[in-house]
């Protein structure tokens, strides 16, 4: 819910500009891999990151400057470099679209509203009439808030086809690293989309069950109109984490955070759609084949789709019934699904089915970690952001993101979208999961002063 005084709050936008990269780049067609070419990353995501007015600390080349020219400039000249974020999928000139904007109010003003889902995401972010397809639209769209205190939001609506959540932060870390005055990159791009490509002939090796749709009796979630979806956000901290992780056998008390946290949604999310007991529901987790384990070789650099999403499946009836601990091995045996062989297989069934199939859909439910990728980290001269991450849950996707409270404690934020029935049950079982668990669980709209500078 967004706060009262939201009726008030505006943005006024300049008109959308094109940006080219700063000097001549090469004009070439390049191939996608076939991770990147499914059916699954064919949609656009928000990133959001908010950031106070913290001139007093900038470094001497941005002192007095202005935010948007300052990463207009910077994109620019980072294009030069990432090229391929300029182009279209299909054909096209070389351009982004970017939005300068003036809002009417101080970042103090957005309260609890800092926080994933952000009410403000319509005003803070726009789709510029005709850049919202996936087919020859542009790939990045950007938008730079400047606020009454002196702070700004910058927000980027990217194209999944072209990378993943490492990938965009490798290339806002150059966009960071322009704006900062470096003469030189830390680490430059690769593209290398073959890598990641079918074999030769494909072998599809492994069980995928990520692309199978589950044939269930019934499924509140689908057949809710998307006008009557509650969107919300869970905090959870060290004592939330604590209490929960109490609740599981000695043996899997070793577990993640991520594990724990999204065994514990998945199974609130399916007590509180009060599915049929005997109906199959599916859990399927993000996972990076850049990690060491996977024996990928992928090189620094690369910045597209690096990643599967394995999945498990489970009655409803034992997900509800049995304790957490039920959950939580279950998102363990999902994530021991992905391999080297795992993500090869994958792309091998993009091309061995030729429609490029899409993840499932009914009965799953679908979490990706962002909270350690690197989104709170970037400084582009004005300190590190209030809040930096996905702008909200999208359809049956929640992403964990990194949250900092205004005490300091430091946890994860995770939003979800339900029906309003369906949400106020979810908050009921978990609020019964987190017994003597803080408020602040729950308190989505939490009064969050921020001290901003006039």
């Amino acid at each position: 819910m967004a706060p009262k005084f939201s009726q008030v709050l505006s943005v006024t936008r300049q008109a959308p500009e094109l940006i080219v990269p700063a000097r001549p780049t090469p004009r070439e067609l390049k191939q996608l891999s076939d991770i990147d070419d499914q059916e699954s990353f064919r949609f656009h995501i928000p990133v959001i990151f908010l950031y106070k007015n913290k001139s007093a600390s900038s470094p001497p080349v941005l002192k007095e400057k202005d935010p948007v020219n300052v990463i207009k400039e910077a994109i620019s000249e980072a294009l030069v470099y990432y090229y391929p974020f300029a182009g279209r999928l299909i054909e096209g000139p070389n351009r982004i679209l970017f939005l300068e904007a003036e809002a009417n109010f101080k970042l103090e003003q957005l309260g609890g509203a800092i926080q994933s889902p952000c009410p403000y995401l319509e005003q803070l972010t726009y789709n510029v009439p005709g850049s919202e397809g996936i087919l020859g639209c542009p790939l990045l769209l950007i938008q730079v808030t400047r606020l009454m205190c002196g702070g700004f939001t910058l927000a980027i609506r990217f194209n999944h086809t072209m990378c993943d959540a490492s990938g965009l932060v490798q290339f806002v870390k150059t966009i960071e690293e322009m704006a900062r005055g470096a003469n030189t990159l830390s680490i430059f791009p690769v593209w290398q989309w073959e890598r990641l490509c079918a074999r030769n002939p494909p072998q599809v090796t492994s069980v995928h069950l990520e692309y199978e749709e589950i044939n269930n009796n019934s499924d509140t979630f689908i057949t809710t109109n998307p006008n009557e979806m509650d969107h919300k956000s869970f905090y959870f901290g060290p004592k939330e984490v604590r209490v929960l992780k109490n609740q599981l056998p000695l043996h899997l008390r070793n577990c993640s955070t991520f594990e724990l946290l999204a065994a514990c949604m998945w199974r609130c999310r399916t007590i509180a759609l009060q599915l049929d007991p005997k109906d199959t529901v599916q859990f399927s987790c993000l996972v990076t084949a850049r990690a060491k384990d996977y024996k990928m070789d992928i090189p620094s650099g690369y910045y597209g789709n690096a990643v599967a999403f394995p999945a498990v499946h489970s009655k409803v009836g034992a997900l509800c019934n049995n304790p957490l601990g039920y959950a939580v091995a279950l998102v363990k045996k999902a994530k021991a699904e992905m391999s080297e062989e795992h993500i090869r297989s994958a792309a091998d069934l993009m091309e061995v089915k030729g429609r490029r199939p899409r993840h499932a859909i009914k009965g799953n439910y679908i979490v990706s970690d962002l909270s350690k990728v690197g989104f709170d980290r970037i400084d582009l001269g004005w300190g590190k952001p209030v809040f930096a991450g996905i702008a909200g849950a999208k359809s049956i996707f929640s992403f964990l993101n990194r949250y900092q409270k205004e005490d300091g404690e430091t946890g994860t934020l995770i939003p979800i979208r339900l029906p309003g029935p369906s949400m106020k049950r979810f908050e009921e079982e978990l609020k019964r999961m987190i017994q003597g668990s803080t408020e602040d669980l729950f308190d989505i709209t939490e009064t969050r002063k921020i001290a901003c500078k006039l």
